[in-house]
């Protein structure tokens, strides 16, 4: 019947169809992101510090993207605020635990950290900003 093969919802196919009718919004934006702490973290050394950074990072990091769902989902004005507050909380973490990572030298190539330095800073001006306008559509 009108059943979808299982390949037409690959995430390939998905990503393809989004670039196409470029629909790359904050969301995506946000779920990339996670998929590259995700990277990182598996580059991190299996060493005690190694695994100590890999899991602070991979929970803040990986954690604006559902964040950001939830807020989309808001009950409130209120709510939303709050749920886009933990958001950009996380993603600061995540930039201190970035610094961290390059200072220790816990990846062969610290200056490849830049672009997703560079990205964290973008989504928490992004954050910050959607933060401040939904307050002042509230007053």
């Amino acid at each position: 019947m009108g059943r979808k093969r299982k390949s037409e919802y690959s995430i390939s196919n998905i990503q393809s169809s989004m670039v196409k009718e470029g629909a790359f919004d904050l969301k995506d934006r946000l779920i990339d992101y996670a998929v590259r702490i995700i990277r990182l973290t598996e580059a991190l050394p299996g060493t005690k510090a190694g695994t100590h950074v890999a899991g602070q990072i991979l929970r803040s990091g990986t954690s604006p993207a559902p964040n950001y769902g939830e807020a989309l989902a808001a009950e409130s004005q209120a709510d939303f605020v709050h749920k886009l507050k933990v958001a950009l909380k996380e993603l600061r973490e995540t930039e201190i635990w970035i610094k961290i990572i390059a200072k220790a030298d816990l990846v062969s190539a610290p200056k490849k950290l830049v672009p997703l330095l560079r990205e964290t800073d973008e989504l928490s001006a992004i954050l910050f900003t959607s933060i401040q306008t939904a307050k002042q559509r509230k007053a």
